[in-house]
């Protein structure tokens, strides 16, 4: 009995052309995925378009709560534009001891009434009245030309349901739906009003008073009907005594109400939409806080139009699947048949990097995404070709600044004098002086070579200048002084080693010890600039004649008073390999005053 081949579809697929395997490839690429996402998300495509609609809607009433709060911040603007108007505070806020028809008719009564006709018009305000309980025959806020339109006997406000909220309670505002207001009151003036209770003192008795600022519910209810992203859904917004304040549909709302308490607690457990019942149908609610006149607005989406919503979305996607996949198919063929063959003498040309530098391919005849891979392959192996010569290039000139610049600290004339100087310390029988030379000559010599790692800190850099100068001092006495005042947050910050002492060192050999006096003083400090540490050195030598400045840095000229200046461009060039042209060494200097010299690095701290 013959077995069968368990490698026999292996070994029909190894022997297709690679075109047939790059079409099958890409065919199954796109089918396959296809049908497995289409499969398991058949049961989640009505979550998927609830999530999706409620994510819609959380945007666009995050949008729209806010709207709300600055409708309500305009309506209160308005009432503190009138508080602050002179003629109300000397009502309201101030005893009023003469007769009212003195105060009715004065200049600050003019004035009310044009500022009260300003503020109506520069709100999304639909009138403003202010109900007063002075006795009839003695109020001429009634009667008075400057305030009758404004001024209403408390007759006009009683069996209104807001009054009555204020005489069985302590509130002194209100903000009022519809439902508070009396019929003329939304006739005249606007279906919502915010009121202010206050009082007026006349002649020694106290008088309630009512300030009614009235507005239109219809802006919110464009606001409400803006924030709608499903047909069929509906937003209003409900009070702290369950009363309906705006809807975006009067009729929806009054199907999907739910109380007040309800929309609290659903407030506090929960920010998101919640699945709510209604009726016996399913619905999502979500809520948003009006903070100020402690509002909820409440958004209903009902099920039935995501439902349809899902239905259509099917069929939307059975269709470009389709069409999708007879366009995979073509596009499979056409694909692989046109890039394969290049796409091979890509790989082969690619492969040869195992075994050296990369060579560049000839270039494309086409310039398809093939022929821009064969050129973009071709530019890089040219720049990875300069990178090698260049990095080459950068790392043996780092190398001989490094050698050059610690040849030059190794300075056989300075060991010389300071074994020179032990020497006749040791003969004076000095023995503290000496023990002190000595132990300053091995610091220094120990953190000049120590070759663990080329940089250092900024705080080792200053130890290496003060021992340095020590060294010098015992040798000219102490005829050279240090102020060292770099801030103490710079002292971790890293350096090249050896990039202060040259500069010093440079200092005192040719401009301080160049003086008459041969004394003189060097002062170190620092700051962060940016993204950068400099540090300033600064002598008061005989300074650089102006000729001279041009060659210090370039290597070729002499130092400034005709030395050489081999160690202060090594220092110069070594910082511009390692951090680039922008850093480096600069000199300033006036001629028998002094040089300064600037050291930018970026600011790097110790890791």
């Amino acid at each position: 009995m013959t077995q069968k081949n368990p490698r026999g579809f292996r070994a029909w697929y190894g022997d297709l052309k690679l075109q047939s395997k790059f079409t099958l490839a890409l065919t199954l690429i796109v089918v396959v995925p296809a049908i497995l996402v289409a499969v398991f998300f058949y049961h989640q495509l009505y979550d998927m378009v609830v999530s999706n609609t409620i994510r819609k809607e959380q945007i666009s009433s995050a949008k729209t709560a806010p709207l709300i709060e600055d409708t309500v911040d305009d309506v209160t603007a308005a009432y503190d534009d009138l508080a602050s108007i002179p003629f109300f505070k000397t009502i309201f806020h101030n005893p009023v001891s003469t007769p009212m028809g003195y105060v009715t008719h004065g200049e600050q009564a003019e004035e009310f009434k044009e500022k009260v006709s300003a503020v109506c018009d520069s709100h999304q305000i639909r009138g403003i009245r202010i109900y007063v309980d002075i006795p009839a025959d003695q109020n001429s806020l009634l009667v008075s030309e400057n305030t009758c339109d404004l001024f209403l006997p408390i007759s006009q406000a009683r069996g209104t349901y807001w009054y009555g909220i204020f005489q069985g309670s302590h509130m002194t505002e209100l903000y009022c739906p519809p439902f508070y207001l009396g019929a003329k009151e939304k006739e005249s003036y606007g279906d919502l009003a915010y009121i202010r209770k206050i009082s007026v003192n006349y002649y020694n008795a106290v008088y309630d008073a009512y300030v009614a600022v009235y507005y239109s519910s219809s802006t919110f209810e464009k606001i409400l009907s803006e924030n709608l992203a499903l047909e069929g859904s509906v937003s209003y917004i409900i009070n702290d005594r369950n009363s309906a304040v705006a809807s975006s549909d009067d009729s929806l709302s009054g199907i999907y109400w739910l109380d007040y308490d309800t929309i609290k607690d659903s407030f506090m457990s929960s920010n998101n939409f919640i699945e709510q019942n209604i009726l016996g149908e399913t619905v999502y609610a979500g809520f948003y806080s009006i903070t100020v006149p402690n509002w909820y607005m409440v958004t209903i989406l009902p099920s039935r139009p995501l439902i349809t919503q899902s239905n259509q979305l099917i069929f939307q996607l059975l269709f470009i699947y389709l069409a999708i996949l007879v366009f995979a198919i073509i596009l499979a063929s056409l694909l692989s048949r046109s890039i394969t063959s290049r796409l091979s003498s890509v790989i082969r040309q690619m492969k040869k990097v195992r075994q050296g530098p990369p060579v560049p391919m000839d270039s494309p005849v086409y310039h398809d995404e093939v022929g821009d891979l064969i050129d973009t392959y071709n530019y890089m192996t040219r720049k990875m070709n300069e990178l090698i010569q260049k990095q080459a290039k950068a790392s043996e000139d780092l190398r001989i600044a490094e050698f050059n610049s610690l040849q030059a600290q190794i300075n056989p004339h300075f060991l010389y004098n300071t074994m020179d100087m032990i020497n006749w310390q040791a003969l004076q029988g000095h023995t503290e002086e000496v023990s002190t030379a000595v132990q300053n000559l091995s610091r220094f010599y120990k953190l000049t070579l120590s070759r663990k790692k080329g940089i250092s800190t900024i705080a080792h850099e200053e130890e290496h200048v003060s021992i340095y100068i020590s060294l010098q001092n015992m040798r000219y006495h102490d005829s050279i002084d240090l102020i060292s005042d770099i801030p103490d947050e710079l002292m971790e910050y890293q350096i090249p080693k050896l990039t202060l002492q040259p500069v010093v060192e440079n200092s005192i050999l040719h401009g301080i010890l160049e003086k008459e006096s041969k004394s003189g003083t060097i002062v170190l400090t620092g700051w962060l600039e940016d993204q950068d540490v400099v540090l300033l050195i600064s002598d008061d030598g005989v300074g650089i004649p102006p000729e001279k400045m041009p060659t210090i840095l370039s290597g070729t000229g002499q130092s400034r008073t005709g030395g050489t200046n081999i160690a202060i461009y090594n220092t110069h060039r070594r910082l511009q390999i390692l951090y680039g042209p922008k850093y480096g060494l600069t000199y300033t200097s006036k001629p028998g005053q002094g040089t300064e010299v600037q050291i930018r690095i970026p600011a790097k701290k110790e890791t």
